[in-house]
């Protein structure tokens, strides 16, 4: 029993041992990830660049923006045009944002009617997650399309007995959770469910007009044992929210405040099983995943001004052989669906396959792995790719680690079938290496991590216009196209510390070093700056209240790839605290933004000031 829970913990089903049945299933799984291989390892077990940040660590940095925790995790930089659910960028190592695979309990949540195809992390809120799982570097080899920046797995909530906290502050803020589930020796059965309103501030810098935002969220999982070997599980997620935007009305064509919203709903989830045999593990499901959107000008009219919908659908299958002694062989096959229309473009629809194999060797303290990969589009035809890591315990808690991986992405449908598509695109390209050197883990003890890392990019997707242009391809396609005339190379380095100074003390810290162009114009690539660090103190005394500090530290960037839109670095002071009024009632509150720092991650766009918010959680 305790070898699937542990499995289904790191992997996708939220559920917790029956010994921990008060407390949240991710908090006892913090060195397991699924990114590495696609199944349960122990993070010392791969030579991939991997961060988890679990519940607990969740709950003390507090609030439902996803951006104030992630910033802990290194490589990462962070682009947002307004208040929290304003459309979210997220950069791993310099990639782009689409080119982030990211999972929502194992299920690939892209927005396949965007331009772009990726995900918006404005539609998030880290009141409903339990674990964040990031791979950096990428892995097309296990992941397929899209693993070219990294993967970033994200579990819903799930535990058994009840909890629920409800939050208030700054800008009339309001945010709530409940979580909650039963499990007997062979079921588990989970429900969360959210809530999120703000008024927000102002999206345009120079606008005057609050730009709110609500959310709903809910999700929920299961899973029974049909027999000792075999598991049924099931699993799903829907978020229903209502942004404020600001756009360029006429007639300066400026970024101001408007009327305009957006409405967007979301759902996902997967049915499959669990096979746990004395040497083999198999895993297969059918999952899907659906975002609609809806743009409305009400100061012109009360239907939609835009209007898309896309959608995915997959079978997978992977399993794990224990062939002899500590050699392990992994293999898998998936076929997606997708598809996606516009109020302006008819549905379009593609299919792609692919399988891959992965030979992994742990004797001691050596762990090696090595695969290669085979994808087939309906499009662009074939696309290999290959990988493999190594991890190597010197002693002292030291580790040695090393990978390689290729990732491609494929072209987005609407850049295949829109008005500006182009059906003769082919996949986005990456070949990414990283070797660190790291000692001990991030939450306990001495902790301390260095990585070297380069991800050199060719035949990146970019819109080219067609103005006055007599090429064969600008034909019918007066306004423009997309093309593979793109080459990016981003390397750096990511150094991690953290050590317990004092009885309860423990300071921390993450730094990136990075240095991101474009091969062919040679300036930098637009939003990401030249470094990014995070600070971070806690403080836990011995009756019931813990302290805590944030620092965030960002170097300059451009906003615009021609590098004429400067964007100056900055820096955010946040203070936190929490209280145990008893094992079951907790009082938190938090000043985010302390000395009022007034900065962009995006031009034009303003961020959030001094904000102070104060909560309460309940645990039974």
């Amino acid at each position: 029993m305790f070898k699937r829970l542990l499995f289904l913990t790191a992997s996708l089903i939220p559920v917790a041992a029956q010994a921990q049945d008060t407390a949240d299933r991710e908090e006892s799984a913090d060195t397991i990830t699924v990114t590495a291989n696609g199944l349960a390892t122990d993070i010392a077990n791969t030579g991939q660049a991997v961060t988890i940040i679990d519940r607990a660590e969740i709950d003390s940095i507090q609030g439902a923006d996803p951006v104030r925790i992630l910033r802990r995790a290194p490589g990462l930089s962070i682009s947002r045009t307004g208040p929290v659910g304003a459309q979210t960028s997220i950069f791993v190592r310099g990639a782009a944002n689409e080119q982030l695979l990211v999972l929502i309990d194992g299920v690939r949540v892209a927005d396949t009617a965007a331009p772009s195809g990726g995900y918006d992390f404005g539609t998030l809120l880290a009141s409903g997650v339990g674990k964040f799982d990031l791979l950096r570097g990428s892995n097309s080899t296990i992941w397929g399309s899209d693993a070219v920046g990294g993967v970033l797995d994200i579990s819903t909530r799930g535990r058994t007995g009840i909890e629920g906290s409800v939050e208030y502050g700054a800008r009339d803020t309001v945010t709530t959770g409940a979580t909650g589930g039963v499990a007997g020796d062979s079921y588990f059965a989970g429900l969360n469910a959210n809530w999120f309103r703000t008024d927000g501030f102002s999206a345009a810098a120079n606008g005057t007009e609050r730009d709110g935002f609500e959310q709903f969220s809910l999700g929920g999982s299961a899973f029974l044992d049909v027999t000792p070997t075999l598991e049924m599980f099931v699993n799903g997620r829907y978020a229903t929210g209502d942004l404020d935007i600001d756009g360029f009305p006429a007639p300066a064509f400026a970024l101001a405040d408007t009327a305009e919203t957006q409405e967007t709903e979301q759902y996902s989830g997967a049915v499959g099983f669990n096979y746990y045999g004395q040497d083999l593990t198999l895993r297969g499901s059918y999952s899907l995943s659906d975002t609609e959107r809806e743009n409305f000008d009400r100061a012109v009219s009360d239907l939609p001004s835009f209007a898309s919908d896309g959608r995915s659908d997959r079978l997978s299958l992977r399993g794990e052989y224990r062939l002899i002694g500590g050699l392990v062989i992994a293999a898998g096959a998936e076929h997606e669906w997708t598809s996606y229309e516009t109020s302006f473009d008819t549905r379009a629809e593609a299919e792609i396959t692919g399988a891959y194999t992965q030979f992994g060797w742990v004797l001691g303290g050596l762990a090696a792995h090595v695969g290669g990969r085979i994808d087939d589009h309906d499009r662009f035809g074939t696309e290999a790719s290959f990988g493999g890591d190594l991890s190597y315990a010197l002693g002292s808690d030291w580790r040695l680690r090393a990978s390689v991986g290729e990732g491609f992405k494929a072209p987005t449908l609407f850049q295949l079938f829109s008005d500006f598509g182009n059906t003769a695109l082919q996949p986005e390209r990456s070949t990414s290496y990283d070797i660190g050197l790291e000692r001990g883990s991030r939450r306990e003890g001495l902790h301390l991590a260095a990585t070297a890392f380069r991800r050199d990019s060719e035949d990146l997707i970019a819109f080219v216009s067609c103005f006055g242009s007599t090429a064969p391809l600008c034909n019918d396609r007066p306004f423009g196209t997309y093309d593979n005339v793109a080459r990016a190379r981003s390397q750096g380095f990511e150094f991690e510390a953290g050590a317990d100074v004092l009885p309860g003390l423990r300071l921390s810290g993450v730094a990136t070093v990075l240095d991101a162009e474009d091969r062919i114009s040679g300036f930098d690539l637009a939003r990401r700056p030249d470094y990014f660090a995070t600070l971070f103190a806690d403080y836990t005394t011995g009756f019931g209240l813990a302290l805590g500090a944030d620092l965030r530290l960002v170097g300059d960037s451009f906003d615009d790839a021609a590098n004429t839109v400067g964007l100056d670095g900055y820096e955010v002071f946040d203070l936190r605290a929490a209280y145990d009024v008893t094992e079951r009632y907790q009082l938190f509150g938090r000043i985010e933004n302390l000395f009022d720092a007034d900065y962009q991650t995006a031009a034009g766009y303003a961020t959030a000031g001094r904000g102070a918010f104060v909560g309460v959680r309940a645990r039974m």
